[in-house]
């Protein structure tokens, strides 16, 4: 199976290097950039074919609906799952109905990182388990 090519997006370079970590334990997903904007973000996507973007909802310049939006309309295959750090359910509608393929709460455990990749990259919608 060819590798799962997925990009980072949060402005918060330890937070990345973290979601990096738990990403990377498995073997046939590569994280292939990060970046901490959301104008990198769609730079990025433009020039390195991407399978998905994980991407923190409070970002630089774009926020993360803006982002997933842009993404959506220029790659509907790019997949995006949502970090967020708010657990009310208008945040989570409002993510979804802009495209996204996921939500999750920053404050979630890596399992629950890897299980929203998973679920996302065979097709579904995952949405953080306490919404």
């Amino acid at each position: 199976m060819r590798p799962y090519r997925i990009v980072l997006a949060d402005d918060h370079i330890e937070f990345r290097e973290a979601i990096k970590q738990v990403i990377e334990t498995s073997t046939d997903i590569n994280v292939v950039g990060e970046v901490g904007n959301s104008c990198e973000l769609l730079e990025f996507i433009h020039k390195k074919i991407s399978h998905m973007v994980v991407l923190d909802m409070s970002m630089p310049n774009l926020g993360g609906i803006e982002a997933t939006r842009e993404i959506k309309k220029a790659f509907p295959a790019v997949k995006v799952l949502i970090l967020s750090m708010h657990k009310m359910k208008e945040y989570v509608d409002h993510t979804l109905y802009a495209g996204a393929d996921g939500y999750l709460l920053k404050d979630d455990t890596g399992a629950n990182l890897c299980c929203a990749i998973e679920t996302i990259r065979k097709g579904g919608i995952y949405i953080a388990p306490q919404n």
